[in-house]
C-alpha cells in the first residue's frame, strides 16, 4: 500500500473517538432494523394467520423485503443532504427516523385486533425505517472512511461492520434471553414487543452519541454544484457506480443469508428446534463480528482488491456445498462450524465494503454514490435472499436458491476485477 500516515497523538485520539462514536450509533440503527427478523419467528402468526409455518414466514419475509425496497430512495435522500449539508446532520435523522419507527412496532396492534389493518400498518412502519437504514450505510462509510487513519483504514472502518454485526448480534441476543424467561405463547401473544421497546430506547443514546460527532464534510466541496446529485455521478463516476452495485448485489446476498435467513433456515429446512438455532446464530454472530478487524487487517497488507478477489471466489465454490450440508444436518455444533466457515469468506467483503464503495467517489458525491449504490443492490438482492429461499423451498426446488447465491457470487468475483489496484480518493481528502 501507498498510505503513508502523519498524524500527531492528539489527532490520533481524535479520529479513533469519532470512530468509536460513529460506530456506536451504527449498532443502535442496525439493531432495531434486525430485531424484526429474529422476532418474527413468534410475531409472523399475529399479523399474518394462516396456520402454515411456512406462508407464515414468507409473508413476513415480504415484509422484511419491502422494508429494504425504501433503501434507494434513502441512500438517495439522505446521500444528498450528507454530501450538501454534513454527515452528522444526515446521521443525527436517519437514527431518529428508526426510534420513531421501532417504538411504533412495539405498540402495533394485531391481526386479531384490528384485521387487515394490521400488517398494512406493519409494512408502512417497515417502509419508513427502510428510507432510514438507506441512509445510514453510506453516510456512515463516509464518515467513517473520512476519519480512518491512513496505512490503517481497513482496520478503523471494519468497525462498521463490527457493529452493524453487533446490531444483529443483540438483536438475536434478546430473543435468546427473552426465550430463557417467557413461554412461547408469551412470546407470541406480547414477548416479542420488547425487543422493540428497547431499540426505541437505546436509539436516544445514539443521538446523544451522535451529536457529540465533529463534521468531516469540508465547506467548498457542500458547495460544489455537483455535490450530492445524480448528475455529478453519471456524469463523471459512472464506472464507479456500475461497479459497486455489481460486487454489492453478490455481497449483499450472501450477507443475509448467512445471516438473517440464516435463523430460519435451521428451523424451517434442518428441522433444527428454535432455541437451538437462535443459540448456534448467536455465537457465529459473536465470531463473525470479533473477524471484522482481523480481515481488516489483511486488506491493509494484502490490498482491498485481492480481498474482494478471494471472497468473490472462495464464496463461489463453498457456497452450494455448505447449504447444501447444513440442509441435511440438525447438529448444531457442526452447523455452528459451517456457518462460520461461510462467515469468514463472507468477511473478506464485509470488513472493507463501505471502505472500498467510499474510495471510488470524491467528497462532493461520496455519501451519495455509496448510498445509493449500495442501497439498490442491497434492496434487490440483499432484501430478498429470505423471500426467494423461502419461495424455493415452498416450489419444492430449495437447490435453486443454492445455485442462485453462488451464481451471484461469480457476479461479485468478475465485478471485483474492475477495482482499482490503486485507491483514486481519500489520499487528501483529509
Amino acid at each position: 500500500m501507498t498510505e503513508h500516515p502523519h498524524y500527531s497523538a492528539e489527532e490520533k485520539r481524535k479520529r479513533v473517538f469519532a470512530i468509536i462514536s460513529a460506530s456506536s450509533g451504527n449498532l443502535v440503527e442496525w439493531f432495531d432494523f434486525y430485531v424484526y427478523s429474529f422476532a418474527s419467528i413468534y410475531f409472523a402468526s399475529q399479523f399474518f394467520p394462516s396456520g402454515n409455518p411456512t406462508a407464515e414466514f414468507l409473508k413476513s419475509a415480504a415484509v422484511f423485503a419491502v422494508g429494504f425496497l425504501m433503501r434507494p430512495v434513502g441512500g438517495w435522500l439522505f446521500g444528498r443532504i450528507a454530501d450538501r449539508v454534513g454527515r452528522k446532520k444526515s446521521m443525527v435523522i436517519s437514527v431518529l427516523m428508526m426510534c420513531a419507527g421501532s417504538l411504533a412496532i412495539a405498540v402495533l396492534p394485531t391481526y386479531a385486533s384490528i384485521g387487515v389493518a394490521a400488517p398494512i400498518l406493519l409494512l408502512i412502519i417497515r417502509m419508513f425505517q427502510g428510507l432510514s437504514v438507506g441512509g445510514e450505510y453510506g453516510t456512515t462509510a463516509t464518515y467513517m472512511s473520512e476519519v480512518a487513519l491512513r496505512g490503517k483504514r481497513g482496520f478503523f472502518s471494519s468497525f462498521q461492520y463490527v457493529t452493524l454485526i453487533g446490531g444483529q448480534l443483540l438483536a438475536v441476543l434478546t430473543i435468546v434471553i427473552l426465550e430463557q424467561f417467557l413461554t412461547e405463547p408469551e412470546l407470541k401473544a406480547w414477548g416479542w414487543r420488547i425487543p422493540f421497546v428497547i431499540g426505541a430506547i437505546a436509539a436516544v443514546v445514539s443521538l446523544m452519541l451522535r451529536r457529540s460527532l465533529h463534521e468531516t464534510g469540508k465547506a467548498e466541496n457542500m458547495q460544489n454544484k455537483d455535490a450530492g446529485t445524480l448528475a455529478g455521478i453519471f456524469k463523471h463516476h459512472r464506472a464507479a457506480f456500475i461497479t459497486v452495485l455489481g460486487y454489492t448485489a453478490g455481497g449483499s446476498l450472501i450477507f443475509y443469508t448467512f445471516t438473517t435467513y440464516m435463523q430460519k433456515y435451521l428451523v424451517n429446512t434442518a428441522g433444527m428446534p428454535v432455541k437451538t438455532a437462535s443459540v448456534v446464530m448467536t455465537g457465529a454472530l459473536f465470531l463473525y463480528m470479533c473477524m471484522q478487524p482481523l480481515f481488516g487487517m489483511l486488506a491493509d497488507r494484502i490490498g482491498r482488491r485481492h480481498s474482494m478477489m478471494l471472497f468473490g471466489a472462495l464464496g463461489a465454490l463453498a457456497t452450494y456445498p455448505i447449504l447444501a450440508i447444513l440442509r441435511g444436518n440438525n447438529n448444531p455444533v457442526f452447523a455452528f462450524a459451517l456457518i462460520t466457515l461461510a462467515l469468514a469468506i463472507v468477511s473478506l467483503y464485509t470488513s472493507i465494503s463501505g471502505l472500498v464503495k467510499a474510495e471510488m467517489f470524491p467528497a462532493e458525491v461520496r455519501a451519495l454514490g455509496v448510498g445509493l449504490s449500495y442501497a439498490i443492490a442491497n434492496a434487490i438482492f440483499g432484501g430478498s435472499a429470505e423471500f426467494v429461499g423461502l419461495a424455493f423451498k415452498n416450489l419444492g426446488h430449495e437447490n435453486w436458491f443454492f445455485v442462485y447465491v453462488t451464481v451471484m457470487m461469480l457476479v461479485a468475483f468478475l465485478f471485483s476485477l474492475r477495482l482499482p489496484k490503486t485507491p483514486s480518493y481519500l489520499h487528501t481528502d483529509h
